[in-house]
Order: structure tokens, then C-alpha cells, then sequence
């Protein structure tokens, strides 16, 4: 009698929190670089204008708020550097390794280089680093999905919980070396973390998908004595105008919302004018009315660390029983939010699956939830100085995370699902000039608001916001078909 072998059980797939294992490799370096990021962060802005008896360098406040103002921008900024070395040079694994080596180096030259030119040479490092990294960490996470993957955007929303685990934990343990250790020990835990994130990375880069490894639109090598050379006319005109005057840390913010509204129209032109198919530029012009979500969005969003951090100095009641809080410590309530909240959200897009929110319903329920957050200030003006329950502000912040969960992780996955086959980085960038022309529209909003006269401008913005919001839900249709299939 004949005796047959069953067939095996296929192996089961290792995942990470139902996801591809490989997204814990992004996952870590990204909570790393975030912790480092933040962490020097938290004290680099009081470590210039602290008083020389205090640890500080006794910088003026209003040109410490500059550097640190330029120094946002310039990481947003960098991400199209970043982006470009690795569509068209080395691609994304070496871009990214290449730049988080970049970021360490920075946070060692705050740590170790005494005086003003150790924030020079910090901050520059720092900023052309994580510009690298955050479009390269990026395109890697979608590289390992399909396009019409529905645990993309799960993928994504979990992926964003590592960056805000490291944006939670960094400015605590910074600012406790800080405080009782000087300021160049919170910069050298910085550092610490970012190496903790590298080495992991080489360890495990290799199991990531050979497609990262690529470079999609290779650059013409006859052409690399012309990009240097623009390079360095950039470099020039940047020190000529600091020289002259003709750029001042008053005028800064004007001058960034123009570069990034200049750059983006070019990258635009570019990208739908380099041979690309018809569907790609279909993809690519329906990305245009998510950007411009975007940009709404973040010039809110990032009045955190602005109009937000001014309210609750002024406005807010921080004290809990004879204790009272730290105007700080506003800052930590959002990363805790996001903690908690992303995983519900990646657990409803992967219940949800197919059946999900499209992604322009998504950007303009987040868009719209965002200004509606603005507006729950009104109710509290009038109350005097100091006069907000803190209660009050923890539930805008946590619509505030709300919306920020509906368009900001989303948003990075969709630019990855309508990137054309040559320009994957590059779109990842275009997400982050969103980014960045939200952040430096901040800087020039913020400078309209007035503690005794809050009501026009947070109705103002936030109907500005929901009118944007409503005006992409009408248009989501349209813009679907614009995407070609993608969702």
C-alpha cells in the first residue's frame, strides 16, 4: 500500500505589526534620527541666547530665533538635494546611510566644537543631513509595497510612530543631560542616538528590496562640471546677500515662502516635462491640489512651535495645584497623542482596506479638521492672562493630531504611490516643499497674531483652512481620475 507524503505547511511570512518585517528597518533608523533631531532641538534655540554664566553662548534671542528659523526651512529644503543625489546618483540606500552619517558628524560638532562656530558647523550638517534623510527614509517605506498594497497606508501610519517616538523621548533625556550635565552633553546624547540608528541600518540595509538600491534616472556624467558649478553660484549669492543686507533675519521667512514657491513651480516643470508617460503626468497633476492641502495645513499645523508656544505662555493656566508647568512641556502633548493614536490608525486602514477613505478625501478632511482646531480657540479669548484651562489646549492638540494623522503620513505614502518610475525621491520632496512652504508661511503668519486680539486671526485661518478642505472633498472625484487608479 502506497503511502503519500502530505504537502508542507507554507513557512509563515515574519511581519512587523502586520506589516513587512523590513519596515522595522526605516522604522528604527527614523525613530534614531528623530530622537537626535529633536533631542538637540529642545536645546540648541536656549543654548545660543543663554547668558555665558548659564552654559549659553549669549546670543541675541531674536537672532538665535533666526538661525533656528533658517535652519527649519533649510531642512525642508534640503530634502530636493537629497531627493535629486538620489534619483539621479547614488540612490536611496546610499543617499540615506550617506546622510544619517552626515547628521551624526553634525550633532558631534555641537557637542565637541566649543562657541558659535560649533552651532555653525552643527546646524549646516545637521540640516543637509536630515534633508537626505527624510525623503530617502521615505521612498524606502513604499519600496516595500505594491502601489495598490491596502496595508500601504497602515505601513505609513506605523512607520510615523516611530518618528514620534523618537521626537517624545529625545527633548526628555536631551534636557535632563542638559540640565544637570551642561548643554555639550544633551548634544553629545544626540549624537549617541543618531549612531545607534546608523549602526542598525548597516546591519539590516541589505535586506531591503533591491529596488532602493537603484538609481532610477541616472545624470548624465558630461553634466556633473555644470550641476557643481551652479552649486557653487548658489553658495555665492547666499553669502553675497547675507553680506549686503539684502538678506536679514527679519526678512527670512518672506524670502524662503518665495525660493520654495520658485522651486516648487520648477520641480513641476521638470518633472511633467521629462518624457515621462500620459499616465504619470496625470498622476503627477493630481498631486497638485494634495500639495497645495498640504501647504494650508502645515502653515497651522507648525504654529505649534510659534502662535502655540506664545498662547501658552500668555494665555494659558498651567498651573496644577501649587506646581506650575513648563511652557515646554506644551510641546510633548502631540507626540503623545500620535503615540497613542497611530496604531488605531493604522488598525482602521487595514481594517477598513479597500473600503478606506480615498487619500484626497483623507487630505481634505485633514486640511478641514486642522482649521476647525483653530477655531476651538475662540471660545476661550477674553479670559484674561493666563486665563485657558489646560484641558482646553490638550483637546485642540488633540485635534490637531487628528488632522495631522489624515494627511501627514498619508501624505508621503500617496507622493511614493504617483512618483513616475524615474522620479520616486523626487515627488517625496515635493511632499516636503509642502512642508516647508507651511513652515515658512508660519514664520510670516505668526507675526499678524496679537494676545489681546486673537479672534480675527484664528477665525481668519481656520476658515481659510476649512474652506480649502471643503473645496478638495467637492473636487475629490476629479482628482481620483487625475490619479489613474491610485487611491
Amino acid at each position: 500500500m502506497s503511502r503519500t507524503t502530505p504537502p508542507s505547511a507554507p513557512a509563515q511570512q515574519r511581519t512587523f505589526f502586520g506589516q513587512p518585517f523590513e519596515l522595522s528597518t526605516p522604522f528604527a533608523v527614523e525613530l534614531w534620527e528623530r530622537f537626535s533631531f529633536y533631542g538637540m532641538q529642545g536645546i540648541v534655540l536656549i543654548y545660543m541666547y543663554y547668558t555665558v554664566t548659564r552654559g549659553g553662548l549669549g546670543i541675541d534671542e531674536g537672532i538665535a530665533n533666526g538661525i533656528m528659523g533658517a535652519y527649519g526651512g533649510a531642512v525642508y529644503l534640503f530634502t530636493i538635494i537629497g531627493a535629486w543625489v538620489a534619483d539621479r546618483l547614488i540612490g536611496a540606500d546610499r543617499t540615506l546611510f550617506t546622510s544619517a552619517v552626515v547628521v551624526m558628524l553634525g550633532h558631534i560638532g555641537l557637542a565637541l566644537i566649543p562657541g558659535v562656530a560649533g552651532v555653525g558647523v552643527g546646524l549646516v550638517l545637521i540640516a543637509l543631513g536630515s534633508g537626505g534623510l527624510k525623503a530617502t527614509a521615505t521612498t524606502i517605506v513604499g519600496g516595500l509595497y505594491s502601489r495598490d498594497d491596502p496595508r500601504r497606508d497602515a505601513g505609513f501610519s506605523l512607520y510615523y510612530l516611530g518618528v514620534n517616538l523618537g521626537a517624545f523621548f529625545g527633548p526628555l533625556l536631551t534636557g535632563l543631560l542638559q540640565s544637570s550635565l551642561g548643554f555639550h552633553y544633551g548634544f553629545g546624547l544626540a549624537a549617541v542616538g543618531m549612531a545607534a540608528g546608523l549602526v542598525q541600518y548597516g546591519i539590516r540595509r541589505r535586506k531591503l528590496p533591491e529596488s532602493v538600491r537603484h538609481v532610477t534616472n541616472p545624470v548624465d556624467r558630461r553634466r556633473l562640471p555644470l550641476v557643481a558649478a551652479l552649486v557653487v553660484v548658489a553658495l555665492v549669492v547666499v553669502v553675497v546677500s547675507v553680506l549686503t543686507g539684502l538678506l536679514t533675519v527679519s526678512n527670512l521667512p518672506t524670502v524662503v515662502v518665495a525660493i520654495v514657491i520658485v522651486a516648487t513651480i520648477a520641480y513641476f516643470v521638470v518633472i511633467l516635462s521629462s518624457g515621462i508617460t500620459a499616465e504619470e503626468r496625470s498622476r503627477v497633476l493630481g498631486f497638485i491640489p494634495l500639495f497645495i492641502a498640504s501647504a494650508v495645513f502645515w502653515s497651522l499645523y507648525q504654529q505649534q512651535f510659534t502662535v502655540v508656544t506664545q498662547y501658552s505662555d500668555q494665555r494659558l493656566d498651567r498651573s496644577l495645584g501649587d506646581w506650575e508647568m513648563p511652557v515646554s512641556w506644551v510641546q510633548s502633548i502631540n507626540p503623545v497623542f500620535i503615540i497613542v493614536l497611530s496604531g488605531v490608525a493604522a488598525a482602521i486602514w487595514t481594517k477598513l482596506g479597500d473600503r478606506q477613505p480615498s487619500t484626497p478625501t483623507k487630505f481634505a478632511l485633514g486640511t478641514g479638521i486642522m482649521g476647525i482646531a483653530f477655531l476651538l480657540f475662540l471660545p476661550f479669548s477674553g479670559t484674561g492672562e493666563n486665563g485657558t484651562p489646560l484641558i482646553a489646549l490638550i483637546g485642540i492638540l488633540l485635534v490637531f493630531t487628528i488632522a495631522e494623522l489624515l494627511l501627514s503620513p498619508v501624505g508621503q505614502s500617496v507622493a511614493t504611490k504617483l512618483a513616475p518610475a524615474r522620479f520616486q525621491t523626487q515627488m517625496v520632496a515635493l511632499f516636503f516643499l509642502s512642508v516647508s512652504l507651511g513652515t515658512a508661511a508660519t514664520g510670516v503668519l505668526s507675526q499678524y497674531y496679537s494676545p489681546t486680539n486673537e479672534v480675527p486671526y484664528f477665525t481668519v485661518l481656520g476658515l481659510v483652512a476649512v474652506a480649502v478642505g471643503v473645496v478638495l472633498l467637492l473636487c475629490a472625484k476629479p482628482v481620483l481620475r487625475l490619479m489613474r487608479g491610485i487611491r
